[in-house]
């Protein structure tokens, strides 16, 4: 169980906040069946014939499209899933008006799913598609319903809109993270190691007193001073 004086302080917090920010990681779409890559039951933990985060990589799409394909169909595509108890809660924030954003490096959509608006993706999103030659989007059920190496009409290779090992964050989602940041008053972290960087050197741009963390287990990120709530945080958020 959880210690019922966390949760009460973190209500306290959320209350007298004006303009709370959510930064979350693959934690919070566990709860939904969508598969994390560093747990026990992650990704990396898994056998492949290349590691996840090579199969993953600028370089692999580029040099073996094919196998980049097969593991992007089996393993990241999800699209049937739905959004769970912390989904549906950040998005009733938002609604109230007690929530200014959500920053995801989930590229699953869920929080656009539960409602959320103002959704920024770090690693963009699975539900966008587009030729790398003429740059005509498609839609993901084409490339679920593919076989071998989706092309463009044009003939040029469709490429999902997700930032891969090796390539750059888009700046415009980057840059307004970094303001939405800079102006909350309290920041909610939530399923995410802080591992990946540059994502999870935006928190350093946090300029208020309170940051609350909830993740099973401790983050790698020496954070001193936040309240911590070891845990799910869909479990976690629906006490609230």
């Amino acid at each position: 169980m959880y210690s019922s004086e966390n949760i009460e302080k973190f209500k306290s917090l959320l209350a007298s906040s004006d303009r709370a920010v959510f930064f979350g990681g693959a934690g919070v779409s566990t709860e939904s069946g969508i598969p994390d890559f560093r747990s026990q039951d992650g990704l990396y933990k898994q056998k492949y014939k290349y590691p996840p985060e090579t199969i993953l990589s600028h370089t692999f799409f580029v040099e073996h499209t094919a196998e980049f394909y097969e593991f992007y169909r089996e393993k990241m595509l999800c699209l049937d899933a739905q959004p769970n108890a912390a989904h549906r809660k950040l998005a009733q924030w938002e609604k109230e008006g007690k929530l200014s954003a959500v920053i995801t490096q989930n590229i699953d959509g869920l929080h656009q799913k539960a409602g959320s608006r103002n959704v920024l993706e770090l690693h963009g999103s699975v539900w966008r598609n587009f030729c790398l030659q003429c740059g005509s989007p498609y839609p993901v059920r084409d490339i679920q319903n593919s076989v071998g190496v989706p092309h463009c009409r044009c003939g040029g290779i469709i490429k999902p809109d997700v930032v891969l090992y090796e390539e750059p964050l888009d700046d415009i989602v980057l840059n307004r993270s970094v303001e939405e940041i800079r102006k909350a008053d309290l920041l909610i972290i939530g399923g995410t190691s802080l591992n990946v960087y540059p994502a999870a050197g935006l928190i350093d741009f946090f300029n208020g007193n309170n940051i609350v963390v909830i993740n099973r287990g401790t983050p790698a990120k020496n954070m001193s001073g936040v309240l911590f709530i070891d845990g799910k945080i869909g479990e976690v958020l629906s006490l609230l």
